[in-house]
């Protein structure tokens, strides 16, 4: 996951206690994190000791039908694209060469999971994230893929409902705190 506080992540399909229980049964690293599509409250007792659901991170799984928009950089920034495996990570860059924003796309198959859009507080409501979006989803579209999925924050489902993506599911943030 590249940061300290995240150790690595499990995602899960379907919001089962038993599927739960044994995902975080097969954890022994701190600060792994477990994703259910669940309302928070509901997964709560599901935890084995050590777990804790993480009221700050609780989110929504979206999904969009993935179509190409050719998008545009915001005018005083540059974008930039690198592919590392199946991951393919959009960076934008101000004039001066600082970072503004970020995100990453994970290509399964059809499917293209998103992951880590930022952007850094001095450059938001520029269009940024937009930028970021649209330009993974290009990329996704390139390679086969043809359906996004997500999980977001509250503050960030504003945007990507701007673009066209609908929440599905309530998503409980599961963090192993021993």
């Amino acid at each position: 996951m590249g940061q300290p506080e995240q150790a690595g992540r499990h995602v899960l399909f379907e919001a089962h206690e038993p599927a739960v229980r044994a995902a975080a049964a097969s954890v022994s690293v701190p600060h792994t994190w477990l994703k259910v599509p669940a309302e928070p409250e509901d997964v709560r007792p599901w935890l084995p000791r050590g777990w804790v659901v993480d009221d700050e991170e609780n989110g929504h799984l979206m999904a969009v039908d993935l179509s190409a928009t050719e998008p545009v950089v915001p005018e005083g920034y540059s974008g930039s694209l690198e592919t590392s495996g199946s991951v393919t990570f959009v960076r934008v860059h101000d004039a001066a060469g600082e970072l503004a924003a970020k995100g990453q796309v994970a290509l399964l198959g059809h499917e293209a999971v998103v992951d880590r859009v930022v952007t850094e507080e001095t450059h938001r409501r520029r269009g940024l994230g937009a930028f970021v979006m649209r330009t993974l989803a290009d990329h996704a579209v390139a390679a086969g893929a043809s359906l996004g999925v997500l999980g977001a924050t509250d503050e960030g489902r504003a945007l990507y409902e701007s673009l066209g993506w609908k929440a599905h599911a309530r998503l409980a943030a599961c963090a192993y705190r021993p």
